[in-house]
């Protein structure tokens, strides 16, 4: 199949490469079915967009690039509308938002998208605890 997207041009992709979000994202309810595609030239960003509106793309980063110490819980919930069965069936990425000032590019740790990469089924959830922020740096000196 294939998808005309607004700014990374026509995308080939498999069935078996969608991933159904059954609540849709916060902003993009209405939509439910995306394909997670790698931005070759950053390497450390992959691209979430929808193949039901092609002018849909939203750019994610793992946490864990941005914080090695990132962690919390799945609730039972989450776990079971994921039909998640092992943590290696899990990935974790958080939104990305886009600055033309690299200093200025953050990440919203608080709300992350969770991903059962066997099932092909995904979900975006607000953590309780406010231990991390909604617009956390990318890229920070090194001190």
């Amino acid at each position: 199949m294939k998808l005309n997207t607004k700014y990374h041009g026509l995308i080939e992709y498999k069935e078996e490469d969608i991933v159904v979000f059954s609540k849709g994202l916060p902003g993009f309810e209405e939509l439910r079915k995306f394909i997670l595609l790698p931005i070759e030239q950053e390497g450390i960003f992959t691209l979430l967009h929808s193949i039901e509106d092609e002018d849909i793309g939203i750019p994610l980063i793992s946490p864990f690039n941005v914080d090695k110490d990132y962690e919390f819980t799945l609730s039972k919930e989450i776990i079971k509308s994921l039909k998640a069965n092992s943590p290696e069936d899990i990935l974790v990425f958080t939104t990305v938002t886009i600055n033309s000032n690299y200093e200025n590019i953050t990440t919203n740790l608080r709300a992350p998208i969770v991903v059962n990469i066997k099932e092909k089924m995904g979900e975006q959830i607000i953590l309780e605890k406010d231990d991390y922020g909604i617009k956390h740096p990318i890229f920070q000196e090194e001190k």
